[in-house]
């Protein structure tokens, strides 16, 4: 059955059916629910292509995301993408990754919205001062950034609470008897990496302490930087008792680094991590900042950025969830006590 033929079975128009079909607001609930219910008992399915034209979008939603080497292998990163696929294929919508350079950032956001090839955008990895999320609130081009960044108009956005996991972590860190705890942090141009380390830093300084430059490394995202971050701070004279990384991703190569340099982990040195380890180092017990329910959070992602393409207020798409500190055998007192 077409459109025509519901409409003629009806006896509407084929626009008060199309509106009817597609929620648009001047259509009465009553109406509404009445097409519905013939469309539903008739087997009536809408032409995509054709539903797509008249109601102006393309049921695509995306993300242009500058790929690193470990992304693809990345568990947490897959498992929010798959959360974001599963509640947009229940509303018969797709969700597409455009892959680029980090020099070609900017003109394919400007090519994405010029030619409004998806519906909206997620903007992942947000930095302290974001241009992409600037130019996307100036064009009124629907988005949800998974991350924070400083900006004074109101826009939507999904994070986890940075200040407190890292809290938490130097706490049960300072708890313990240690006083030498370093960080490992990602670039400091990404917000997360410099909410967490502003945490860091507050927490040592209520205890009365002060991590020195040397115990403060950053630019570390991937597994090598991790392990040379390590090896650097292992150096160090005192070394530390205690390291704190603040990505999942240079975790891997932290505990790598430890072991390789024979270090008992959660004996002589203590090693908490931003992030799941548990498909990246199945054999070790790491103590965690957990992000609980990655999958969860790619499907509210995904029903935020649907929430604000029909027109909610960008202030009113704000959810800061909270991060998790997990037992693990990798955190102890320090050498001595």
């Amino acid at each position: 059955m077409n459109l025509k033929s519901l409409a003629d079975k009806l006896g509407m128009s084929k626009t008060t059916v199309s509106r009817a079909l597609n929620g648009y607001p001047e259509v009465s609930e009553v109406t509404r629910e009445r097409v519905l219910r013939a469309a539903q008992e008739s087997g009536y399915q809408a032409n995509p292509m054709a539903r797509s034209l008249a109601v102006g979008r393309s049921n695509v939603l995306g993300t242009i995301y500058p790929l690193l080497p470990a992304d693809l292998g990345d568990a947490m990163f897959l498992e929010v993408v798959g959360g974001m696929s599963e509640a947009l294929e229940q509303q018969r919508m797709n969700f597409i990754i455009a892959p680029v350079s980090p020099a070609n950032e900017m003109p394919s956001y400007e090519q994405m919205v010029r030619g409004r090839r998806v519906d909206g955008l997620v903007v992942s990895r947000t930095l302290v001062h974001d241009e992409r999320i600037a130019y996307l609130a100036r064009a009124g081009f629907p988005f949800i950034a998974h991350g924070r960044t400083e900006l004074d108009a109101p826009y939507a956005w999904f994070d986890y609470d940075n200040e407190a996991g890292i809290r938490m972590a130097v706490e049960r860190l300072l708890a313990l008897g240690h006083q030498r705890v370093a960080m490992i942090s990602a670039p400091l141009a990404m917000n997360f990496a410099a909410q967490r380390r502003a945490s860091f830093l507050a927490a040592l300084a209520a205890a009365g302490l002060a991590a020195g430059p040397r115990y403060l490394v950053d630019d570390c995202i991937e597994r090598r930087a991790g392990h040379a971050a390590v090896q650097a701070l292992l150096a160090t004279s005192p070394r530390p008792t205690a390291i704190v990384v603040d990505n999942h991703l240079a975790g891997v190569g932290a505990v790598r680094a430890l072991l390789d340099a024979g270090i008992a982990i959660g004996k002589d040195v203590s090693l908490i991590v931003w992030g799941s380890m548990a498909d990246t180092l199945a054999d070790i017990d790491v103590t965690t900042i957990d992000q609980p329910n990655a999958r969860a959070a790619g499907r509210r992602m995904a029903d935020m950025l649907l929430a604000r393409i029909n027109g909610k207020p960008a202030a009113s798409l704000q959810e800061l969830w909270q991060p998790v500190l997990t037992g693990g055998a990798t955190v102890g007192a320090p050498p001595g006590i």
